[in-house]
């Protein structure tokens, strides 16, 4: 997995502490602009994060590009709707040798492991033979219907992978980039570092959240699942570390090398 953070709001904590001092301030921007120092603007932040003032935060975004992912991921991800994605098509991009994911309990198991290395290889050749088999039906077809050979190859190739990448599986590895406002980013961060969470999200989570503090960190102080600024949300279903989660993204995470 690789997670880069590509573009960012410059001045974020700066952007965030103006636009909620807009809110409660007579005077205008400029005025504002005036009082402000890197001091003020941490204090201001921080405050708006106690109250719970979350709105000026959406003034700022963040882009990642991700990769080394699977298709099970980035379903889990698109369902966070206030946010942009741009992700690897499979109806464009034909996929000769496909990358996937192997999840983390069957790569400790060596004949799990074997058996979806097996179905992984399956899939492909079903991908590869569909691909094929389509494409010679699909150039013969608008050939018939007087399209030039080298135009109808280049449309059937396109047609054939279209429906082909139906055999394609969850596995997959694919490629997206994602843009958040910081209040979205924060929610994303609240739901998906939860150790209830999918395990390959949750470790995307993370990297996400190392990528964004290291250039605001006033503004996700307080980013973590949801017990680190409150109780488990989770009832019975808690993971029941709570002490240990705390320390990590309250201490630890904030260590420097």
């Amino acid at each position: 997995m690789k997670v880069k953070l590509i573009a960012y709001t410059p001045d974020g904590a700066a952007t965030i502490a103006k636009a909620a001092k807009l809110c409660y301030s007579p005077v205008g921007v400029d005025g504002i602009e005036e009082k402000l120092d890197e001091a003020e603007i941490a204090r201001f932040v921080a405050m708006l994060a106690d109250m719970g003032h979350a709105s000026p935060m959406e003034h700022i975004s963040f882009t990642f590009a991700v990769e080394g992912v699977s298709r099970v991921l980035t379903h889990q991800l698109v369902r966070h709707r206030l946010a942009s994605y741009s992700q690897q098509s499979q109806r464009y991009v034909r996929l000769d040798q496909f990358e996937y994911i192997i999840p983390k309990a069957i790569e400790k198991d060596e004949a799990a492991k074997a058996r979806f290395i097996q179905s992984m290889e399956d899939a492909h050749k079903a991908y590869e033979a569909l691909s094929d088999q389509l494409k010679t039906t699909y150039i013969k077809e608008l050939v018939a219907g007087g399209m030039e050979e080298k135009k109808a190859a280049r449309t059937a190739e396109k047609r054939a992978i279209e429906d082909a990448r139906y055999v394609l599986p969850n596995a997959c590895e694919t490629k997206i980039v994602v843009t958040m406002n910081a209040r979205s980013l924060m929610h994303f961060f609240t739901m998906r570092l939860c150790m209830r969470a999918q395990w390959e999200i949750r470790d995307m989570a993370l990297a996400m959240l190392k990528e964004v503090i290291a250039v605001a960190p006033e503004v996700f102080r307080q980013a973590g699942p949801a017990c680190v600024t409150g109780p488990c949300p989770e009832g019975a279903m808690t993971c029941g570390k709570i002490k240990e989660i705390r320390a990590f993204y309250k201490e630890e995470l904030w260590k420097r090398p």
